[in-house]
């Protein structure tokens, strides 16, 4: 579980010009401020103002009051440097507060869950905690890099609830940062489908799971498999990180095997066949062209047409591990095939499929 780096920032109760560090400095030394004016060139005007914190201290007046006061040019600039940050700070909070009802659109008692945020009892702090996760300066921001693109309009599930939606899409982008991946290659991808596709014959995803990302990332693909964000009602996610690395994230929404591979193999068909420019959001409801496209990739990989007439014959369990067995895929997938075209009813060959969970669940 991430640590959030704002867990270890320090905000100051009191914003302090560096003139107050000057002001005792000079009391400690007994030295007026006409003094330091004259042994730094300065005028006493200009020594007032850096006291009283109306002039601010430049490199060049911070190496005079180096030589005359013995404390360091970088101490003085840093005291300066310090102060103009938080004094940005508290402007940027007066801003922030404006957005304070963007919250509520935000899971971060979710995110705050997951430690993906750190949990601030300060609204307006909170609030910088989830601009720092999205990386972003503001609500604004937000909507520029993920409300308002046409890549993820596409999607009715993201339409439904952008900001759970987006949520959970950051965590894949923060992930498919940390994974080192080849760069992708085409070539490698499609020569190794059908190796992809045997490990759907496990039915241990603690066999499978690290083949599975390695052979990924060998072809360039960051796996994330992240628990859904309630309301987000996303099966998986394709998109590219990078020009050179794509991403592909599953949510496990179903927790049903068939369907997790069903949906990783719709992803890879995203990245097989369509822009690198979209974000793919596995929307089983859009209808979209795209999304039809990635499902019948997906459907004649696991199961290829040529097999589909043999599926009317399958009348039992012993039928269908049969059918498997011969064209190398899991007996969950063509019981999943079975009841997705309404041969069978949900409830039949559910022996054969299999419930997956994350670790901790």
């Amino acid at each position: 579980m991430p640590n959030p780096q704002a867990d270890l920032t320090y905000t100051p109760q009191e914003i302090l010009p560096p003139g107050v560090t000057l002001h005792e400095l000079l009391y400690e030394k007994e030295m007026t401020q006409s003094d330091l004016a004259t042994r730094t060139g300065l005028s006493t005007k200009h020594i007032n103002q850096i006291v009283k914190g109306t002039a601010s201290i430049s490199a060049g007046t911070a190496l005079l009051l180096e030589r005359a006061t013995g404390l360091s040019a970088a101490t003085w600039t840093a005291l300066e440097s310090m102060y103009q940050v938080e004094k940005s700070r508290e402007s940027e909070s007066r801003q922030l507060a404006l957005d304070l009802g963007w919250l509520k659109q935000v899971p971060t008692r979710e995110l705050v869950r997951r430690g993906r945020i750190a949990d601030r009892d300060d609204p307006v702090e909170l609030l910088r905690e989830v601009c720092n996760f999205f990386g972003v300066a503001n609500r604004a921001s937000w909507e520029a890099v993920w409300e308002r693109p046409t890549a993820f309009r596409k999607s009715r599930a993201f339409v439904s609830d952008p900001a759970k939606t987006a949520a959970w899409l950051r965590i894949g982008e923060i992930e498919a940062a940390a994974i080192e991946c080849e760069p992708f290659s085409r070539a490698g991808l499609l020569a190794s489908l059908e190796d992809l596709r045997s490990l759907t014959k496990d039915p241990d995803p603690a066999k499978w799971v690290e083949p599975l990302r390695s052979r990924c990332q060998a072809v360039g693909i960051a796996l994330v498999m992240e628990p859904e964000i309630a309301g987000a009602r996303v099966n998986g996610a394709a998109r590219w990180v990078t020009p050179t690395k794509a991403l592909i994230q599953l949510s496990l929404r179903h927790r049903w095997s068939d369907i997790f591979w069903f949906s990783f193999f719709h992803e890879i068909g995203h990245l097989l066949l369509h822009s690198k420019k979209d974000v793919f959001i596995n929307d089983p409801n859009s209808g979209s062209g795209a999304e039809q496209e990635a499902d019948a990739f997906a459907s004649d990989l696991l199961i290829p047409r040529k097999y589909e007439p043999r599926l009317a014959s399958l009348k039992s369990d012993a039928d269908v591990i049969r059918f498997a067995d011969e064209i190398g895929i899991g007996a969950d997938i063509v019981v999943g095939r079975l009841q997705f075209e309404r041969r069978w009813a949900y409830n039949r060959g559910h022996g054969l499929k299999h419930r997956f969970v994350f670790k901790g669940d």
